[in-house]
């Protein structure tokens, strides 16, 4: 707790600090709600708190139209929800991986692009089978279709767990099947690295599900993060703070 307790001084130390990291990683500032909260009695949660007199309702001014927050509910209930990409093709990294007695082999994952539907034949990248989908399921729902957002488990025709894993990604073998990468370029942005970061440089990237390897094999360009403008063209290194558009090359396909 602050000293003296829910103490001005401190939350304005805060929000300088939050304001200063949120430009530093490319987002504006102005459109973040930044407000004091304490869980441990649900102070400016869910209504405003009379431990800080201080705090004031304030406004955010942002695309399509503004708001006004004071608790924490305020500023959760105004953001904007995400587009769903419904009209792009499939694309499904698995969590999981389960074999249910009386059912067969259960991919589970969370759709991030298309729909997925029973009777749908799938393609498992980066090495998997291609299958029928028999069933989907949502919260132990049979779904029609799961569409962008969804967790779900799906029950797949004559396949083993084994021939499945955590990372692979399910796509429609019909539009656009998502296939193995020999490379691929990325956008990064480095947040915090102790030096300088170097052609062959090699950390363990995480990607949806996928946990591997991938070499820094070219730094194409360095960008600034806020506008994608070009900077600097072939960079000899990046380092904390920078963008830049990178060409990686995973240790395994």
């Amino acid at each position: 707790s602050t000293e003296p307790k829910f103490s001005e001084k401190r939350f304005e130390e805060i929000h300088k600090e939050i304001t200063a990291y949120v430009k530093k990683v490319g987002y504006n500032p102005t459109i973040v709600p930044i407000l004091p909260i304490s869980g441990f009695n649900g102070d400016n949660m869910l209504e405003k708190s009379d431990n800080m007199t201080w705090w004031k309702k304030k406004k955010i001014e942002r695309k399509g139209g503004s708001y006004e927050f004071e608790t924490l509910f305020d500023a959760l209930d105004n953001i904007d929800p995400p587009s769903r990409p419904m009209d792009k093709a499939l694309r499904l990294p698995l969590q999981d991986v389960y074999k249910i007695g009386g059912i067969g082999t259960v991919p589970v994952g969370r759709v991030e692009t298309g729909i997925l539907k029973p009777g749908m034949v799938v393609n498992f990248a980066p090495t998997g089978p291609t299958t029928e989908v028999k069933s989907v399921e949502m919260h132990h729902e049979a779904l029609v279709e799961a569409q962008p957002g969804d967790n779900v488990g799906f029950n797949v025709k004559n396949v083993s767990v084994k021939e499945l894993k955590r990372g692979f990604v399910a796509s429609d073998s019909k539009n656009d099947p998502a296939k193995e990468a020999a490379d691929f370029t990325a956008q990064v942005i480095v947040l915090n690295h102790p030096g300088q970061i170097q052609a062959g440089y090699s950390p363990v990237l995480d990607c949806h599900t996928a946990h591997i390897a991938c070499r820094f094999a070219e730094l194409v360009t360095k960008i600034d993060r806020r506008t994608g403008k070009e900077l600097e063209a072939g960079p000899k290194f990046v380092k904390s703070g920078d963008s830049c558009i990178v060409r990686m090359v995973p240790s395994k396909p």
